[in-house]
Order: structure tokens, then C-alpha cells, then sequence
């Protein structure tokens, strides 16, 4: 008969590198079985993506009601000087796990004072590791297996980092946003860019953006003042990050507010320094499309002058803020599929 004994003080440790709905479903049922919860979480070196900052965010978003403590070497230091307490330096990833759990002993009894009475894991190093720690704290710490054979989860944070994009359904939103590669497409009026864009994502079977300032303008007929810009360049990162939460691997942006300080620029001569703020965010794939073909007036646009201007100003802002890109042109079929090279 399985145990079911409920306990005061529940512990759950990982690298959460990243968090997936594997440790969610470990978190999940120790907090059905615990009073209390302490999700502990420490890598060295950490991953790339899963830098202390954002798994500490990752964790207290999705689980305020319980206490997470995200380890890296300037909390430690902290949190050993605030205490009085010695100071042992994180061990490295592929240390023993003899080493590592000692460790873990050393982080609860000294650093944090928490002395759980249960441990709860998918994984086989539990039972060993209940023993350390109970030995180092004097008190009996039940070792609580969940899914060892990852019947219900088959996921772990080896293989969403080997192949993210395969095993992108496990993870939560919160992660996703973080993880997911945005590609950016710039470009001057008339230069394809939407049309890009859309179909780019339609390819790759996942989210794209549009872009707001063309729905405020069209909104206003035409009539914008700086503070719609500023608008402009607020919006367009929040409906970019509204659409990280349920996007695939990929998220297609059809501009980013670096268009919008240009406009900035362009309709009022200057450029704003709440805007060149919000202009900051880096992408993992930035695309210039060029105006290679006959200049197409809708009524709302200036003329091809001004969309090579558009396109050089581009060429300069990269530059100056030393972001790579690449430059699609040409027929819009080998636009397409170039950029889809680089996302298989």
C-alpha cells in the first residue's frame, strides 16, 4: 500500500533548467501531501536561458503560496554574511552525488534553517539523498517517489535542452516566453515585411505579431502625436509578450518598437528617450527586408525616397547597437524560404 502520510515541511529540489511540467507534476503532488512547501533550486554552471533570475521568476510566479529559493553565488554570499554562517561555495553540476547531497545538508540546516520531514523526486538519487540529509539534520526525511519511470511526464530538462522545439508542449507559459526565439522583420514602408511575416508564421505553425502602429494610425486617420507614440511602442511589446505565452517555439514580430523611435524621428525630429527604453529588448533573429521591388502607395505611405532612408537607418541602428541581422531580398518565395532555413 502506498504511503500516504502527510507531513509539515515538504522539500523538492532541482536545477529546474528549465522548469517543466515534469518538476510541476513533482511540486504538484508534494504540496497535496505538505503543509509547507520549500522549492530549492541551485546549478553550477548555470544553463543557458535559465540564468537564477528567471527560474526564481519562473518559480514564484506559478507557485506564490509556497517558499522558492533560487541559490547562486551573490545570494549565497548574502544570506551567509546576514547569518553569520560559513560560506561553501556551490558545487559544480558534475560533482559526486555524495558531494551534492552534503551540500544540500549544508544549504538547509546552516543557510536556511528548514528541516523537512518529507523529499519528494522523480528520481532514483532520492533515496540516498533522504538518508544524508536526515543523518545531517537529525531528523527522519521521508523519501516520496513520483513518476520515476516518466510514465505521465516523459520529458526532462536534458532533453528539452538537446531539442527544445520536439518537447515545446511541456513546458508552462511563464517558460515559454523566455525561451521562445522571436524573429523580428524591419524594414522600409512597402518592403514586404508583413506579408513576410505572416507567412513565416503560418510555416512555421506558430504565433506572429502585427504591428500596432498601423492599426492606431488607421484608428486616427493618420493623426499621431508623440504620446501616441509612446503608446505605440508600449502596446506593441505587450501584445509581444501576450503572444510569447502560446506561441511555438518561434514568435514572428512584424516590427519592433526600434521602427517606432524611428518614427519618432521621422514625424516629430526627435528621438525619445522613453521610447529608445522600451527599444532595447534583443531578439534571436533580426531581418531586414529590402525594398527590391516596385514601390506599392496604399494611400497611408510617403514614397521609395523615403523607404531607402527607412532602409539606411536600419543599416546605421545595427551597427550602433551591434545587432546581427540578415537581409532578405528578392523574389518573396526565396525570402521565405531563406528565413526558414534558419529555423530548422
Amino acid at each position: 500500500m502506498a504511503d500516504r502520510s502527510r507531513f509539515q515541511l515538504g522539500l523538492v529540489v532541482g536545477k529546474f533548467s528549465p522548469l517543466h511540467q515534469g518538476h510541476m507534476l513533482v511540486i504538484d503532488h508534494a504540496a497535496q501531501r505538505c503543509d509547507r512547501l520549500l522549492i530549492l533550486s541551485y546549478a553550477n554552471p548555470e544553463f543557458q536561458g535559465c540564468k537564477a533570475n528567471l527560474r526564481r521568476r519562473w518559480l514564484t510566479q506559478l507557485y506564490p503560496q509556497h517558499e522558492c529559493v533560487v541559490v547562486d553565488e551573490d545570494w549565497l554570499a548574502l544570506t551567509c554574511k546576514a547569518k553569520g554562517v560559513s560560506y561553501q561555495a556551490l558545487p559544480p553540476n558534475d560533482a559526486s552525488d555524495l558531494v551534492q547531497q552534503h551540500y544540500l545538508a549544508y544549504l538547509l540546516k546552516d543557510v536556511l534553517g528548514r528541516f523537512p520531514n518529507a523529499m519528494f523526486a522523480s528520481e532514483s538519487y532520492l533515496y540516498p539523498c533522504a538518508d544524508v540529509i536526515s543523518n545531517a539534520l537529525t531528523t527522519l526525511v521521508s523519501p516520496i517517489m513520483v513518476d520515476l519511470d516518466r510514465i505521465k511526464v516523459p520529458v526532462s530538462g536534458t532533453l528539452l535542452r538537446a531539442d527544445t522545439a520536439q518537447n515545446w508542449p511541456f513546458l508552462p507559459p511563464v517558460v515559454r516566453a523566455d525561451w521562445v526565439q522571436r524573429i523580428v522583420l524591419l524594414g522600409g514602408e512597402s518592403s514586404g515585411k508583413t506579408t513576410l511575416a505572416r507567412a513565416l508564421a503560418q510555416a512555421l505553425g506558430t504565433q506572429w505579431v502585427p504591428e500596432y502602429g498601423r492599426e492606431l494610425w488607421d484608428q486616427q486617420d493618420g493623426q499621431l502625436s508623440p504620446d501616441d507614440l509612446l503608446r505605440i511602442a508600449q502596446v506593441q511589446g505587450q501584445r509581444e509578450d501576450a503572444a510569447a505565452l502560446i506561441s511555438g517555439p518561434w514568435l514572428v514580430c512584424d516590427t519592433t518598437v526600434l521602427t517606432t523611435l524611428g518614427y519618432s524621428l521621422w514625424m516629430f525630429g526627435q528621438l525619445d528617450p522613453r521610447i529608445e527604453a522600451l527599444a532595447q529588448r534583443p531578439y534571436a533573429l533580426t531581418v531586414l527586408c529590402a525594398g527590391d521591388f516596385p514601390f506599392e502607395q496604399d494611400g497611408t505611405r510617403r514614397d521609395v525616397d523615403f523607404q531607402q532612408r527607412q532602409h539606411q537607418w536600419y543599416l546605421a541602428q545595427f551597427k550602433l547597437r551591434g545587432i546581427p541581422f540578415i537581409e532578405v531580398n528578392g523574389p518573396f518565395e526565396a525570402r521565405l524560404e531563406h528565413l526558414l532555413s534558419f529555423c530548422r
